[in-house]
């Protein structure tokens, strides 16, 4: 090691960080799995639950209502409101470079940049949507912006393509998502004992599906999904995990849950709610077959965290899904449930297939998805754009 300055790097955020979600999730990943090298510091809302003092890296909260307020109103003051609070803590922190993790908070940042306030500190953004997901006039803040970011981070080759089919000139570099800590240690034994924990028995097939409450997620598809396979005589029981953060998420929630039961029987489905990380590791050994049932998806970091305790993913090949899935056979759409139900019939028949589908999703994790190849390559290029303006 060598005695030289320990840069900061400040992470911009618009949800809490203790709120289960990827992005949050690969910001914490990063505060701490580069904390000895850099001085990380994630600034986000205020905490759900967690306290900042909880956390190993520094935690900088500020004031902000919800983000998907109906009321145009109050999203234009909430929407100042960041921008203020953004302009207070950047200048007091004085940050080395800024990591800008989520849109909004782009968008948000974007209008100090763009007004050349803190033209001095060098900026990325991990874009974790898709290029064409955004509504215009968000895309043409984004495009504005990017003019002035030193580097633009996707999740995968597909959404570097859609950006520089829109004509972004600002270099791309690709760092696939990773999972957190939780999920480093596999230990095949703890299957059989969490199955049991459950209520599973060792012969249930048992059908994962997991995420927080959002539009992007489509989650009335998922009760879709479960009839599908009901109907289709298919014997099996659900693992249901759902994260909530607005007061109309629980709404969502219940009816959902509500649906599979009346379709498969309340016994079958066992249903948890805002598990940390170390519960979700855990719950993902309980699980068969993880279904991915998104409508919009730019990379999927449920079905990572899935591969990682060998589990079979299925998925939509909605949006950056089918480059981590890798295999056609395990893709379906909306409008081929057919061959969704036709595979996880196929699994539940064939015992061989099942193992060979498990070996190949948790050598897939292994060989790209893993937490010290994500840290590597964020450190690699932090330490490259900082060589740059220093």
């Amino acid at each position: 090691m060598t005695d030289r300055k320990k840069y900061k790097i400040l992470y911009l955020m618009e949800f809490p960080i203790d709120l289960a979600g990827g992005g949050q999730m690969s910001t914490q990943t990063l505060c701490e799995g580069l904390l000895e090298e850099f001085e990380t510091v994630a600034v986000c809302p205020s905490l759900l639950e967690k306290k900042a003092r909880n956390y190993p890296f520094r935690v900088v909260e500020y004031q902000s209502d919800e983000n998907r307020e109906k009321n145009k109103v109050l999203r234009v003051l909430n929407f100042f409101r960041r921008i203020g609070s953004f302009y207070r803590i950047v200048r007091k922190e004085q940050p080395d470079l800024i990591h800008v993790s989520m849109s909004e908070s782009l968008i948000t940042y974007g209008f100090l940049r763009c007004l050349g306030i803190f033209s001095g500190i060098p900026f990325v953004y991990t874009d974790r949507g898709l290029a064409y997901g955004y509504r215009t006039h968000s895309k043409r803040c984004i495009l504005s912006t990017l003019k002035y970011a030193d580097r633009l981070i996707t999740t995968t080759h597909f959404n570097e393509g859609l950006w520089k089919a829109e004509g972004v000139k600002t270099e791309i570099t690709v760092i696939p998502n990773t999972i957190g800590k939780a999920f480093l240690k596999f230990d095949p034994d703890e299957r059989a004992r969490l199955r049991a924990a459950q209520g599973f028995e060792k012969g249930d097939l048992v059908i994962g599906f997991a995420g927080r409450i959002s539009e992007e997620k489509d989650w009335d598809f998922v009760p879709v999904l479960t009839k599908a396979l009901h109907d289709a005589g298919v014997v099996f029981k659900v693992a249901l995990v759902i994260s909530v953060y607005e007061e109309q998420d629980v709404a969502i929630t219940e009816r959902i849950r509500g649906e599979i039961s009346s379709q498969i029987g309340e016994e079958n489905l066992v249903y948890r709610q805002d598990l940390s990380q170390q519960e979700m590791a855990d719950y993902y050994y309980a699980v068969d077959i993880f279904v991915m049932s998104s409508s919009f998806e730019s990379f999927g970091k449920a079905a990572v965290e899935a591969m990682s305790r060998k589990c079979v993913v299925l998925s939509t090949t909605a949006g950056g899904l089918p480059e981590v899935i890798g295999k056609e056979e395990d893709l379906y759409t909306k409008e081929t449930v057919d061959k969704f139900v036709q595979r996880v019939r196929q699994l539940q028949e064939d015992a061989d297939l099942m193992e060979r589908e498990r070996e190949y999703f948790r050598d897939r994790y292994l060989n790209n998805y893993t937490l010290d190849v994500h840290l590597d390559r964020h450190r690699n290029l932090y330490n490259e754009i900082l060589a740059q303006r220093t």
